[in-house]
């Protein structure tokens, strides 16, 4: 017997590759070049000499595959159209900090949680408040997506795993510790920012199964 399989490629890259939203390095936007539809983003960081072509990289949380490597400094990653609508990349600009990941090697520690470097949805920045040294950050996402965060539960926000403080619909804040605020983004945001959302994989099935997998 004959049959036909009929997929649609959204991502960059070709097999599925997991993250755990502990940010290994801030590298930076070396330079932003617009291709066709698609977006040509050269990063400058240490890791570049770590790096490999077809390597899987998560920049802001968002997978993306090394193309070409510029000595032992500057790599660059190709965004395609599909990634520019759905994530954030494309607000990034020359001397912008950006998060950086590579994805985990068998038997090494799950330090964050689950994370494949699929962003779900575009967020906001509403709210920085400092509190005695730390950083409280509220953050706005369009509900109707059936997207969902629990208090005390994962988020990733821009790449970086973090527990969520308050949760409402269409909403929640988390606390920023002084490390984590000067080891990623978070010193870079501002009120009203983009942010790229991946939500906890755990609870996006049970969500998809409360609903039936009604589409």
């Amino acid at each position: 017997h004959s049959f036909s399989v009929k997929c649609t490629i959204l991502t960059n890259h070709k097999e599925p590759f997991m993250f755990t939203g502990i940010i290994e390095k801030l590298g930076t936007v070396a330079k932003v070049e617009k291709n066709g539809g698609n977006l040509e983003l050269y990063v400058a960081s240490d890791l570049a000499s770590e790096l490999k072509i077809d390597q899987s990289v998560a920049h802001n949380g968002i997978c993306l595959t090394v193309v070409e490597i510029f000595g032992d400094r500057t790599y660059r990653v190709t965004a395609i159209e599909e990634t520019i609508a759905k994530t954030a990349i494309g607000d990034l600009q020359e001397g912008d900090p950006i998060n950086l990941e590579r994805c985990m090697t068998m038997g090494a520690r799950l330090d964050g949680h689950i994370v494949q470097g699929h962003v779900d949805q575009i967020g906001e920045c509403t709210s920085i408040k400092e509190e005695d040294g730390s950083w409280i950050f509220s953050f706005s996402y369009d509900p109707s997506l059936g997207n969902v965060t629990v208090e005390k539960g994962s988020i990733t926000v821009n790449g970086t795993s973090l527990t969520v403080v308050d949760s409402v619909a269409g909403g929640f804040s988390v606390a920023i510790i002084p490390y984590t605020y000067e080891h990623t983004v978070f010193h870079h945001l501002k009120l009203g920012d983009r942010i790229n959302l991946e939500f906890d994989i755990i609870g996006k099935y049970v969500a998809r199964m409360l609903s039936g997998y009604k589409k």
